[in-house]
């Protein structure tokens, strides 16, 4: 297999990559170079070629030539010649875009063989992408890494540059064959501001990270010494952040939260790594300000003694500054507008350093998997020091935290990425298969259900390969779309022919042919056609019902906790209220209001019938209350022997199967007393 990566921005090379040098050089680099190294260890991959710029720096000297190509193995790397040797900023680029799409359709037709796919890193790169595809015919994939949109948000409106990005990222994406998201937040919250993509096209894959060095670090004599000439205390607790000094990283609520909270100032030191500065007056034009208002901050609220901001560090010091900090019983803190993934939330992790992190973008992800810190809203600088002063005051959250982020380097491990990577390639470029005749469809739960125990899951696995010509694989979880997604392929479980998702409020098929998944509008428009999203949401306001998070809220669907109430009560509330809703509570902790008619139980009968099936071809299994109504409403119900919230006693379940194994052995239990039965 030939893969071939476009990343035109910054200074890219194979070897010592001088991070920082300018705002183009940075985390997309360092994850596109060890996506290469990890591929190229797989035995499928024949060649990974990475084409980029080429340029003529003075201070940097000509290895950046468009002559001047790299090779290690079976990575090489291409510098593309646009006849113009000057270094373009990516705010720049598409200035070249036509003499960029002429030089990489010369570089196809003279490598000696066509890549079997490409894939484009940020906009730019996607334009030259898609002029491939449109000319040659290759497919690709592309990955936004920082979308212009997101960033629009963030700063209220968007210049003539960030307009112009935008459209370059709309047109990159209309043709895409797949896009790769670093988390769900991107996939469902920042792909959605572009109508050019759809959520069928958008895969899940969390980069890998080669987080060694930093599970292994202790803090250095230069760092201490570095931070020495700031602090006054410096054995204190340490809040550390690591950014560029951009606007929306955010740094300066970092210093007005610290500096507004006389106990946080008293309890610990504040340590800004802030890039790499000569004099401040030399670094660009937004690096320029953002530090010149630190430093005004610093001042305003009379933090000498208390803050650290070094000039300059080494990428060896990176992971000392972690020590020091976790040595300190500190915490790490990204406050960032917005993080569309958080590296250096990972970082920290396998330091076992504690985090607060900004609730919007990719650090939702990586709290929820490695639960080792706290989300806050970067816009309340409030929140922000009540967390990180939560957090230092209490040893035993401390230790919980810095224990748990040990999860971070087994849960981000290249090996599972390039599995994921590999395996969406190669779904893309292979034939497509025919669409079976379904005879029958088995819909599963996700957790607790179908997932929970590997060894009978890849016996399961081996039951449905066998009979997947006639049985149709359905997922029906609690879990959004693209959550399902990722988790079915992390475990190994082949693409599902449709995914009821949203506890029903959301189906997508599978389309074998194009090779990405279409939702259901008719189904998505009959589940909001009665839906009275305000006056929901207000009634569970005036009953003091705790939303879950935004990304689990919807048209149709709106989440909360339980916090020990009584769900029949909250259904009696809407139903004097007059509105019509599903309640369903699960795991004693979740509670969802859904749309009138749009249960697992609704979609699953709506998705049979699609199908062409009647209800004595369905067989669905399920763990937990919010899988009651499928379970309740299908005559082949399947309840695992792990099931909870009290399922094994429900009168109305008298015609299910009890299983006696547990997870994907009680599903596959269940399937074969049926066929044995021959009633399924």
């Amino acid at each position: 297999m030939f893969v071939c990566h476009i990343a035109l921005q910054g200074c890219l090379t194979l070897s010592d990559v001088p991070y920082g040098i300018n705002a183009d050089t940075g985390g997309h680099i360092t994850y596109l170079l060890e996506l290469a190294c990890a591929s190229a260890r797989d035995p499928s991959i024949d060649r990974i070629d990475i084409v980029t710029r080429g340029f003529t720096d003075a201070q940097l000297g000509r290895r950046f030539e468009a002559q001047c190509a790299e090779s290690r193995g079976k990575i090489r790397l291409i510098r593309l010649d646009d006849h113009d040797p000057d270094y373009l900023p990516k705010e720049r680029l598409h200035e070249r875009h036509d003499a960029l799409c002429a030089a990489f359709l010369r570089y196809l037709d003279e490598t000696g063989s066509v890549p079997d796919i490409i894939h484009a890193h940020y906009a730019d790169a996607g334009v030259l992408a898609r002029h491939a595809k449109e000319q040659r015919g290759i497919p690709y994939i592309f990955t936004g890494h920082s979308l212009g949109a997101v960033k629009r948000e963030v700063n209220g409106g968007a210049d003539a540059s960030l307009r112009q990005r935008i459209k370059i990222e709309s047109q990159a994406l209309e043709l895409a064959d797949a896009v790769i998201a670093s988390s769900r937040d991107e996939a469902e919250a920042q792909y959605a501001h572009y109508d050019t993509i759809e959520a069928g096209r958008i895969r899940v894959i969390p980069p890998g990270c080669d987080l060694t060095r930093f599970q292994s670090a202790v803090p250095s004599e230069k760092v201490r010494a570095d931070l020495d000439h700031f602090l006054r205390h410096p054995a204190k607790p340490m809040l550390l952040a690591i950014a560029r000094p951009v606007r929306k990283k955010n740094l300066l609520a970092l210093i007005e939260a610290f500096g507004a909270d006389k106990e946080l100032r008293e309890t610990a030191n504040l340590v800004i790594v802030a890039g790499c500065r000569s004099l401040i007056g030399d670094l660009e034009q937004e690096c320029r300000e953002v530090m010149q208002e630190l430093i005004e901050a610093v001042d305003r609220f009379d933090l000498y003694g208390k803050v650290a901001y070094p000039k300059n560090h080494e990428q060896t010091d990176i992971p000392a500054y972690y020590a020091l900090a976790r040595e300190s019983g500190g915490v790490f803190v990204n406050p960032a507008l917005n993080e569309p993934f958080g590296l250096t939330l990972l970082e920290a992790a396998a330091s076992r350093l504690p985090v607060v992190a900004t609730d919007s973008g990719g650090p939702n992800d990586i709290i929820e998997r490695c639960r080792n810190g706290e989300l806050v809203c970067p816009r309340d600088p409030a929140a922000i020091a009540d967390a990180c002063l939560g957090i230092v005051t209490d040893k035993r959250k401390w230790i919980r935290y810095a224990s748990a982020g040990l999860d971070a380097v087994s849960a981000y491990d290249w090996e599972a990425h390039h599995d994921l990577y590999h395996h969406l390639i190669a779904e893309l470029i292979e034939p497509s298969a025919p669409m079976p005749r379904w005879e029958r469809i088995l819909c599963c739960d996700i957790d607790n259900t179908l997932l929970g125990d590997r060894d009978a899951l890849h016996e399961f696995l081996h039951w449905q390969a066998d009979n997947a010509g006639t049985i149709a694989l359905g997922i029906a979880t609690g879990r959004s779309f693209h959550s399902a997604q990722a988790i079915l392929a992390s475990e190994g479980v082949p693409t599902p022919d449709v995914i009821i998702s949203s506890v029903g409020t959301r189906i997508h098929w599978y389309d074998r042919e194009a090779r990405q998944f279409r939702e259901d509008c008719d189904w998505r428009r009959q589940t909001e056609s009665s839906w009275r999203d305000e006056q929901v949401r207000a009634l569970a306001r005036d009953l003091e019902l705790r939303p879950q998070a935004l990304l689990e809220q919807h048209p149709g669907k709106a989440s909360y906790f339980l916090d020990g109430r009584d769900p029949q009560a909250i259904e009696r509330a809407f139903r004097t209220a007059g509105i019509a809703v599903e309640i369903v509570a699960s795991h004693g902790r979740y509670l969802d209001i859904l749309a009138e008619g749009s249960s697992k139980g609704h979609a699953v009968a709506y998705v049979a019938d699609r199908l062409n099936l009647t209800q004595s071809r369905v067989v669905v299994a399920g763990d937990s209350g919010n899988d009651l109504t499928m379970l309740r409403a299908c005559p082949f119900p399947i309840l695992v022997g792990n099931s909870s919230d009290g399922l094994a006693q429900e009168p109305s379940l008298s015609h299910a199967y009890l299983a006696k194994g547990h997870f994907a052995a009680g599903v596959l239990e269940g399937v074969r007393h049926y066929q044995a039965q021959g009633s399924w």
